[in-house]
């Protein structure tokens, strides 16, 4: 579920504008942060450990000068979480950088390219791969195109990928498009981002989606789209439900407009005798909105939440994650005390901050808790790039409804 974000120029100091696109991109991932960019002439490229805020200074940001750029907020599925894996993936050859959102569950094929080609793979994790693959190409003087479409049958599973060069860019999205990528413009240059909510941040206009199987170049020449596989558009859903910012674009529609009416309709499903409506933010926000202007019942923002503490579903460790909890909701006591809860969550995964939560509105009196997703059960893993790779992790997997009612500890859970 990483954050990309790339640019092709017109000026010399592209790399602030991704610096500020991988701010707004922070909520995709927390652990590492990166900008490679290119002045034409040599890649330089400046990692680290952590938030945007912590990973870059004025200095590190001046050091970048050039008028291709490409940055990355890591979020970890394969290979370790520190400073290793961090991305974008370049190796100091002034050849090709690589940033990949996504995750390829198989890397069978890939491995065996390089192996029999004499580059090791010890160590590498997927998206090191794709690029030893490019590069192995771009280094023998295989225009970037095509080592890109040479090596396009060997990546399996989702990847949106931006590769750069000194001179060019490239945006390639895999044939499902499971993970988002979009395309903009800005006073003549390309901009490409996870989301078009980074677009506003900067002042670029969303032009359209890189489409699933499609390979977008943009050189000195201009823009130029190839089809490199028939689309078979797979959205993951997650990012409508969860993972994307309430103020981006998805598949045509707002984000926040989808969960707004994905409450709406839980309340045409699930009609429950509460006080109030309470969200559980950020996520839940516009669902609970939609469910409480349905129901009729009057929404109240009880739950305050630390804006300094990170997601914590998305924490590597079951502990960082629970703590996580209780360091990020506080209650507004008296708001819930004597009440009759309608509690709107945008899912259940593993159960960790639902069933926190249900007991901290207990304790502040609260009369009745109902707890309401306006998405299905999660019941299976998730492979292609959110961290659920285990399906004993996923609580709705192993417990009826009924069942999973009383482990969380609520009068009433309901789906949509």
């Amino acid at each position: 579920m990483c954050g990309i974000f790339g640019i092709h120029g017109n000026e010399p100091d592209v790399s602030r504008l991704v610096y500020y696109g991988l701010w707004t991109l922070q909520h995709r991932g927390q652990e590492n942060s990166g900008i490679t960019c290119s002045n034409g002439k040599r890649i330089i490229s400046h990692k680290g450990k952590g938030l945007v805020a912590h990973v870059y200074n004025e200095d590190d940001i001046n050091k970048l000068k050039g008028h291709i750029a490409i940055g990355h907020n890591r979020y970890s599925t394969f290979g370790k979480t520190d400073i290793d894996h961090s991305q974008p993936v370049y190796y100091h050859q002034n050849t090709v950088a690589l940033a990949h959102n996504g995750n390829l569950p198989v890397v069978t094929n890939l491995k065996k390219f390089l192996t029999r080609e004499g580059v090791s793979t010890i160590g590498l994790n997927d998206s090191e791969m794709m690029l030893k693959s490019i590069e192995y190409w771009v280094v023998k003087g295989t225009p970037l195109p095509d080592a890109i479409r040479i090596c396009f049958p060997l990546f399996t599973g989702a990847f949106s990928l931006l590769i750069m060069t000194k001179n060019e860019l490239a945006a390639v999205r895999d044939r499902f498009g499971i993970r988002p990528l979009a395309l903009g413009r800005l006073n003549g240059s390309y901009i490409f981002s996870s989301e078009t909510c980074a677009f506003d941040a900067i002042g670029a206009t969303y032009i359209r989606d890189v489409e699933p199987g499609e390979m977008v170049i943009v050189n000195k020449t201009g823009l130029h789209s190839f089809r490199l596989a028939e689309a078979t558009l797979k959205l993951d859903t997650f990012e409508l439900i969860y993972f994307a910012r309430p103020d981006s674009i998805l598949l045509g529609q707002s984000v926040y407009e989808v969960r707004k009416r994905l409450g709406s309709e839980l309340a045409k499903e699930a009609k429950v005798t509460a006080d109030i409506v309470i969200p559980v933010p950020d996520s839940a926000i516009p669902a609970a909105t939609g469910y409480s202007e349905q129901s009729k019942i009057p929404l109240e923002h009880a739950l305050v939440k630390n804006r300094y503490i990170h997601r914590t579903f998305i924490k590597p460790a079951q502990k960082q994650r629970t703590e996580g909890v209780r360091m990020k909701l506080n209650i507004i006591s008296h708001v819930v005390k004597g009440k009759s809860v309608a509690l709107v969550d945008d899912s259940i995964v593993r159960g960790t901050t639902s069933r926190r939560l249900a007991a901290l509105i207990r304790a502040c009196g609260a009369k009745e808790v109902h707890l309401l997703i306006p998405s299905p059960p999660v019941r299976y893993p998730d492979f292609y790039g959110i961290d659920t790779p285990k399906q004993s992790e996923l609580v709705a997997a192993n417990m009826s409804l009924a069942k999973l009612k009383d482990y969380i500890g609520v009068d009433t859970l309901q789906y949509l």
